[in-house]
């Protein structure tokens, strides 16, 4: 999928995740940069060179706006094979419809894809409409799981040619193409329950070699990827804040991109997240998210209500004698996005910290888990894959992060759990990437984690 928060992937999709995150991020950079166009550069030999700068030796740099204009060739040139596999595959591959339906399938194509950019643009640029990022984000879902699935079925007609089955003519490529739309409009259909739904709870063993007897059995709750976005899901947060409190949890965490938006706009949907409980900690990193619009409004809000920032800093959380550092840092975009004391940083997160004590870390990205290893960190935890949300795009995000979802092992000390998150970002569905509400049981006798349902 594509983020459409930066009209970018999510590895996120990118993501979300993505995941992950890019297809399209020049769209939303020449809505928000509003910029003209730097005059052209003429050479030496009188040639133009269109907005070009001088390097420190004399050569022609290409200057942003056309860096926007090579990435918007790609953007359409993508957005055209998403949309066009699809339609060929429904309309046009020999299926031989009267042409009334061919017409009217052609058109709705060709206007689904026109708009689309304009409303990603309207939706989520600087004018943050929330009805127009309704219809494109799910126009974006509804669009990758038709060319997922136009994809297999136009290599399932290759086979069933192959076979010679199905017999010749329209007949063999109308089933597949019905196949594939009653496929897809299934698999819609279950995937938007799926995100719109409070999530499951999975329940994981931890066993951190380090951890204090007296910390054994200690309940760790962990939120992320909430999203709050276009579609208003106030009531869908005050589930989630029910179902974490009767979890009974000594520290909850929330571990990043909590909205698609500022506090301002979600304030409704963020606010049931005051009546979260724990014993010991509530804690919040940022994730990628927060950076597209108010990183330090969100850390502000969630003060606001009753968490602790762990914006590179720690705290710590003891019983029975025995201490756990709690330690999260900035996401690993938070240094590009210019906003002044925003990085992650480890060293500052741990500074004042005893070293003899484990170490639980909150990082957005579960690809920091090498600069975690490093560090001798215990327990990593993370979000922003989303599983991949909507398949096959876990495959994809593997390409950006070390793990889609679950717990693993990075170095001879480290573990990372990494969240399927409990929200969605954009288009509201999840297909075989189902949301959760983890609850991490840590144990202190230094075996193998195990998970389970």
């Amino acid at each position: 999928m594509i983020d459409s928060e930066s009209f970018r992937s999510e590895s996120d999709l990118g993501a979300a995740g993505g995941g992950s995150e890019s297809v399209v991020a020049v769209t939303r950079a020449e809505a928000e940069a509003g910029s003209a166009p730097a005059p052209a550069t003429e050479t030496e030999g009188g040639d133009t060179v269109g907005n070009a700068d001088g390097d420190a030796d004399g050569n022609a740099r290409p200057r942003p706006s056309l860096r926007r204009r090579l990435g918007g060739t790609v953007v359409f040139l993508v957005l055209a094979m998403l949309f066009f596999l699809p339609w060929w595959t429904l309309f046009a591959s020999g299926v031989d419809w009267p042409f009334p339906v061919f017409l009217a399938g052609t058109v709705v194509f060709a206007c689904w894809l026109v708009s689309f950019p304009f409303l990603m643009v309207a939706g989520h640029g600087q004018r943050r409409a929330d009805r127009a990022a309704r219809f494109a984000d799910s126009t974006l879902g509804v669009i990758w799981v038709l060319f997922t699935w136009s994809a297999l079925g136009g290599l399932a007609h290759l086979v069933l040619i192959g076979l010679d089955i199905g017999g010749a003519g329209a007949g063999r490529a109308r089933a597949v193409a019905v196949s594939v739309a009653v496929v897809s409009a299934g698999l819609l259909a279950w995937g938007h329950h799926e995100a719109m739904r409070v999530p499951r709870v999975k329940q994981v063993d931890v066993h951190i070699p380090r951890l204090g007897g007296g910390l054994d059995g200690t309940r760790v709750v962990i939120l992320a990827d909430t999203h709050y976005g276009p579609i208003d899901r106030a009531g869908w947060s005050a589930r989630v804040a029910e179902t974490v409190n009767a979890l009974d949890a000594d520290v909850v965490i929330h571990a990043g991109d909590i909205a698609d938006g500022t506090p301002a706009q979600r304030q409704e949907q963020s606010a049931p997240l005051g009546t979260v409980r724990a014993r010991q900690a509530k804690v919040y990193v940022t994730g990628n998210h927060e950076y597209f619009g108010e990183a330090q409004g969100w850390l502000d809000r969630m003060a606001e209500l009753g968490w602790e920032p762990l914006h590179n800093r720690h705290v710590v959380v003891e019983r029975g004698g025995d201490a756990l550092v709690l330690a999260g840092v900035d996401d690993v975009t938070a240094e590009s996005s210019g906003l002044a004391g925003h990085r992650p940083n480890l060293l500052g997160a741990l500074t004042g910290a005893d070293p003899d004590r484990p170490v639980l870390l909150v990082a957005h990205q579960p690809k920091y888990v090498r600069e975690a290893a490093a560090a001798g960190i215990d327990l990593q935890v993370s979000g922003h894959t989303h599983g991949g949300q909507i398949w096959p795009f876990n495959f994809l995000v593997r390409l950006d992060q070390p793990t889609v979802h679950g717990l693993s092992r990075h170095g001879e000390r480290t573990q990372l759990y990494t969240s399927r998150g409990t929200g969605f970002w954009g288009p509201p569905f999840r297909v075989f990437a189902s949301s959760e509400i983890t609850l991490l049981t840590l144990r202190s006798d230094g075996a193998s984690g195990s998970a389970g349902g």
